[in-house]
């Protein structure tokens, strides 16, 4: 959530950076905003002025009882119940104010950094490296899809059995593969100072408000309704919403946590060739990177994941592209995105496997998440999140761009993990 004394103070450049995001009604939205400030600020001094009297007035109550004049002293009772009573309806309308406030800065996107291209489409971002060799395959080579298939690995239609579509079933080596990629990914996350946590997979709404998925992304995620429980989307919900209202040390910063977490998104209105087989699911396994960070510090931060995640895919073999997010493909809560692509080279296109972002103090703002500074003063922190990694398109690229007529070769770096060196 923007902060209220940002907008006040930088209207025009909050502005500037909204339209970067093709945020509609931005500036009638703003004015809004600025006006119920006003009458806020208003309210709050008509409440804080009928206090002072108040106070005053019980003061000369006591006063007046002690030197006898009790006539104006009950008098001044009448005056001071009455007093009572505007400041209770003052505070009344205060609070319908501020909930007024709050429900339309919640509405509001985060401002991107002015280095974000502009742009509506991903066809708009723009390419900052292309890193490997495209493989070149075999004749008759086949889509991840046919490879599961016919290596029994993955099968798709007795996850439609079990729950519906988007719910695969591991078997197998396939189940192997899966295991081998969560380790491999934990073990080099710790390797560079993340600390691993294994959080809650239901978040209550504080959580999900905390790091913008609600009431953004509501239609989006699975809800337990009679509990009022989410199922996170992601691990960033839980690991962030850690730290919600807590007051770190400056020195703390930065802190790095690392999860691995069953993942569910609903991704309504998902369908045709774009989404066969684990291109798209509604539910996958992802290890995640989370760090909270000092304001001077976070962009460099921000390219440190960038390239700790090109280094696992360096690892993998995968040839991959890193992009820049423009506006129009960034999320609602995201300040700079990168995504990191792999090359699929049976389907002939990229796949998305990690968008590592940079919230600055969007996420911050809402959880109260704080550090003290070297002057003892209270500000708030920058968060960042990244996918390190996503698994499901990974192991489809992993198992089209290494298919041979006798198999599928597995990475060396993934073999102590899987115990096996091919699928066949």
């Amino acid at each position: 959530m923007l902060q209220i004394n940002n907008i006040r103070e930088n209207k025009e450049d909050v502005l500037k950076r909204l339209a970067i995001k093709n945020f509609k009604n931005a500036e009638t939205i703003i004015n809004d905003i600025l006006e119920l400030d006003k009458i806020r600020k208003t309210t709050q001094k008509q409440g804080d002025d009928l206090k002072a009297e108040s106070n005053s007035c019980a003061k000369q109550i006591g006063d007046l009882m002690k030197s006898g004049k009790k006539e104006e002293g009950e008098a001044l009772k009448i005056k001071t119940s009455e007093l009572k009573n505007t400041e209770k309806l003052i505070d009344e309308q205060l609070t319908q104010i501020e909930l007024k406030l709050h429900n339309l800065l919640v509405t509001v996107p985060n401002t991107p950094n002015l280095t974000v291209p502009v742009g509506k489409t991903p066809e708009d971002n723009e390419v900052i490296l292309e890193y490997g060799e495209k493989p070149t395959l075999y004749s008759n080579a086949k889509p991840h899809w046919e490879l599961t298939s016919k290596y029994n690995i993955i099968d798709f239609e007795l996850g439609v059995k079990l729950t519906g579509a988007g719910f695969p079933v591991y078997k197998g080596k396939g189940a192997r593969l899966q295991r081998a990629l969560i380790n491999f990914f934990l073990d080099r996350a710790t390797s560079k100072g993340y600390n691993e946590v294994q959080p809650p997979i239901l978040v209550n709404e504080e959580s999900g408000y905390g790091t913008g998925q609600l009431p953004d992304k509501e239609g989006q995620m699975y809800h337990a309704t009679i509990d009022n429980l989410y199922l996170i989307p992601t691990a960033e919900v839980p690991i962030t919403n850690m730290y919600r209202d807590v007051i770190l040390k400056e020195t703390d910063l930065p802190i790095k946590n690392c999860g691995y977490t069953p993942c569910f998104r609903r991704e309504a209105g998902s369908y045709g060739k774009d989404v066969r087989g684990l291109n798209r699911l509604h539910q996958f396994d992802k290890v995640e990177i989370v760090q909270i960070a000092h304001p001077n510090e976070s962009y460099k931060i921000l390219e440190d994941m960038r390239d700790y995640v090109a280094s696992l895919l360096k690892e993998l073999g995968l040839p991959f592209r890193i992009l820049k997010l423009c506006g129009g493909d960034m999320s609602f809560s995201s300040a700079l995105t990168y995504d990191l692509e792999v090359w699929s080279a049976a389907q002939l296109k990229w796949l998305e496997v990690s968008s590592v972002s940079n919230f600055e103090t969007f996420q911050t703002n809402r959880l109260k998440c704080r550090y003290k500074d070297a002057n003892g003063k209270t500000q708030l922190a920058h968060s960042l999140n990244g996918s390190a990694l996503a698994l499901p398109r990974i192991v489809a690229a992993l198992l089209e761009n290494n298919q041979s007529q006798e198999g599928i070769k597995i990475p060396e770096v993934l073999i102590p993990y899987c115990g096996f060196n091919r699928i066949d």
